[in-house]
């Protein structure tokens, strides 16, 4: 029974690490995309996309019912990616 904990557990640590890993990919994406918000020229639709998945990542409603928010990550990754695009293209921003 001992060696069911140590696997739960190992389990469990990997979840964390990986939230605690998205997480600050998103904290560093987000700090990015404040800005790009502010900078003229990006369509109004992906900064409204934005602004929604925010809103999801913060709303009770979830899609996937989980302790460690990975379909809220996932969405808002999305957005920042669809916002970067759009200031890409608007040419805000330079692709790296």
């Amino acid at each position: 029974m001992r060696t069911e904990w140590w696997v739960v557990a190992a389990v469990a640590a990997a979840l964390i690490a990986t939230t605690v890993v998205l997480a600050g990919l998103l904290l560093v994406r987000l700090v990015r995309t404040r800005r790009l918000l502010r900078d003229a020229g990006i369509p109004v639709e992906n900064k409204v996309m934005f602004w929604g998945a925010l809103i999801y990542l913060a709303s009770p409603v979830d899609l996937l019912p989980d302790p460690v928010l990975l379909d809220d990550i996932g969405v808002l990754l999305l957005a920042v990616r669809s916002l970067q695009a759009a200031a890409v293209s608007a040419g805000v921003a330079r692709r790296r």
